[in-house]
């Protein structure tokens, strides 16, 4: 199951950007600042009342005389409306309804979605005066906001959260002993190649136009008595790169894919290496605390000598410096070379996301690091580690309690992952550790 999806749709000039950047950039969002991650700002993961979810930012629909052009918003909009789980409708307090706001309006009735109306620009009590005007559209209730002022955005979350229903995500209830693997990476990279070779049929059209796959496939598979759900998803490519509608939205899937999943096969193609939107995508993976596997596809193609592989390696480890923890594996999806390995490693990356540690082993192994690196001081105050605890699992998530939080550098913090990875391994899993002061509640 995937967190749910909120897309922000609207004719342009409304707010809709600014009303995500807010999302995005404020506490109300969980957007980790990890060195080397980089990524497009299309959608933001965002927290509103233990509800998590996904935000995505549309392009302003505007209905023109031209009818290639019309068409072809129509359809953008259409795609977006299906493929979220809620509607967030931002339209214009100052300008009133307009020949957009009813059109757009009209698609959205028909979609049966869930839908909530932010009339946005609602900054003075004349304006506040026409969001009655807005009951018109045949929507629902009208929520005034200001993005500029920050005004009613807790109100308009609100009722955003209240559209998911009792539960916070969507779908079948899931299967404990099935692990989710999705398949991501750029296009033509050769994901459902590698896909086809694992389920061993044919499911995924298979094809050197980048692109072919639009949606996110599932596939049921047992292996070694072990259940796999393989999920292959379309390729991923940078914003300027996405003409079509339809493809632009299938990014859309693919995050999907990516919550819904236990381990994340990141594809790469060994010719063309890694690049920045490679970075972006499986740093999407590494920040939702999913198992990550890197597979080099391609690998008969690339010109090797007895060192190949160990230079790859480490050519990927100084590429993609926040991803250290994940094992590499070198296939060629044409020849079916090292394919059979993957299972083995998918499964032990799950166990390792999964993994939970003792609290008095846990602490046991932080008093011996602190023995052999003493912690950092500041202004004459040194750091005092008090206590740890395993609060999560998927990905394992550990609290410290300190004296001092902040006098916790990141670079202690990254010395001490080290030295649980040492004691406890968690191969191909992300770690995540919450500093607190010893007078916060747990």
């Amino acid at each position: 199951m995937g967190k749910p999806i909120v897309a922000i749709v609207g004719r342009p000039n409304v707010g809709k950007s600014t009303l995500f950047n807010i999302f995005a950039n404020s506490r109300i969002s969980i957007v980790e600042d990890t060195p080397g991650v980089t990524r497009d700002r299309l959608y933001a993961t965002a927290e509103w009342l233990d509800h998590e979810f996904m935000m995505v930012d549309t392009g302003g629909i505007e209905i023109m005389n031209a009818d290639a052009i019309a068409v072809s918003i129509r359809q953008q909009a259409q795609i977006a409306i299906r493929e979220a789980d809620v509607i967030l409708f931002v339209c214009d307090a100052r300008s009133g309804i307009s020949t957009e706001d009813a059109d757009v309006a009209k698609i959205l009735r028909q979609s049966k979605k869930p839908i909530v109306l932010a009339v946005n620009k609602a900054d003075s009590p004349k304006q506040e005066l026409n969001v009655y005007e807005f009951y018109n559209l045949g929507i629902g209730e009208p929520i005034p906001v200001s993005a500029a002022n920050h005004l009613g955005l807790g109100d308009l979350l609100d009722a955003v959260v209240s559209k998911f229903g009792d539960k916070n995500t969507f779908g079948e209830p899931d299967d404990e002993n099935e692990i989710k693997v999705a398949l991501i990476g750029r296009p033509n990279v050769g994901k459902s190649s590698i896909f086809n070779a694992l389920v061993g049929e044919e499911r995924s059209i298979v094809s050197n136009v980048a692109g072919t796959t639009r949606d996110a496939i599932d596939t049921p598979v047992v292996r070694d008595g072990q259940r796999y759900l393989f999920i292959d998803t379309a390729g991923m490519r940078r914003k300027s790169k996405i003409d079509e509608p339809i493809e632009k939205y299938s990014i859309m899937r693919s995050l999907r894919a990516v919550d819904r999943c236990d381990v994340v096969l990141m594809v790469f193609d060994a010719v063309e290496g890694v690049t920045e939107q490679d970075k972006k995508i499986v740093g999407y993976a590494h920040e939702a605390g999913k198992g990550v596997i890197l597979v080099v596809n391609k690998w008969d193609l690339y010109e090797k000598d007895n060192t190949s592989t160990l230079r790859y390696t480490e050519m990927l480890r100084k590429e993609l410096v926040f991803l250290q923890y994940a094992p590499v594996v070198y296939v060629s999806a044409v020849t079916k070379q090292r394919i059979h390995r993957l299972p083995e490693v998918i499964a032990y990356a799950a166990e390792q996301n999964a993994m939970r540690i003792s609290t008095s082993v846990l602490n046991q192994v932080i008093e011996d690091a602190v023995a052999i690196n003493p912690t950092p001081t500041e202004h004459g105050k040194r750091l005092k580690i008090l206590y740890a605890t395993q609060v999560k699992i998927k990905p394992p998530t550990f609290v410290i309690f300190v004296n001092e939080p902040e006098i916790m550098h990141f670079s202690y913090q990254r010395y001490l992952e080290n030295k649980l990875r040492e004691a406890f391994g968690f191969e191909g899993t992300p770690i995540k550790m919450i500093i607190r002061g010893k007078d916060e509640d747990e």
